[in-house]
């Protein structure tokens, strides 16, 4: 069975949302604190992944139904919201560039953020 044109219409339309919003908080977010770490990417990806827990516990205790909730706002918009590929070439790029140090902050600020983010997000949904 393959997904129907509707699913993939809630899937596009998240999706441009969510590569907008991607760019605004990267630009606001690098505008306010500068360019020397990917403070925007931090930040995209922080947000996103609480996000994304909020929406899936929402969607597992039943509060949102799976369609359109799963396909618009986790697949679609967050899904392009966060920046993993983005954090990736950061982080490469950093190490390049000889900044051993900015891409282990990089590395262990996003991936220990984010897992904090979700996890406090499946805490709240629980209450």
């Amino acid at each position: 069975m393959s997904p129907s044109v509707t699913l993939y219409f809630y899937i596009a339309l998240g999706g441009a949302a969510g590569a907008c919003l991607r760019f605004f908080v990267t630009q606001s977010v690098d505008s306010w604190f500068g360019k020397q770490f990917p403070f925007g990417t931090l930040t995209v990806n922080v947000v996103g992944s609480f996000l994304l827990a909020i929406v899936y516990g929402l969607i597992e205790h039943g509060s949102w139904a799976e369609f359109p909730y799963r396909a618009l706002v986790g697949v679609g918009l967050l899904g392009a919201f966060t920046t993993f590929s983005t954090f990736s070439l950061e982080t490469l790029t950093l190490l390049e560039n000889g900044l051993w140090e900015k891409a282990v902050m990089n590395i262990l600020v996003n991936v220990t953020a984010c897992l904090i983010a979700g996890w406090l997000a499946i805490l709240l949904i629980k209450g």
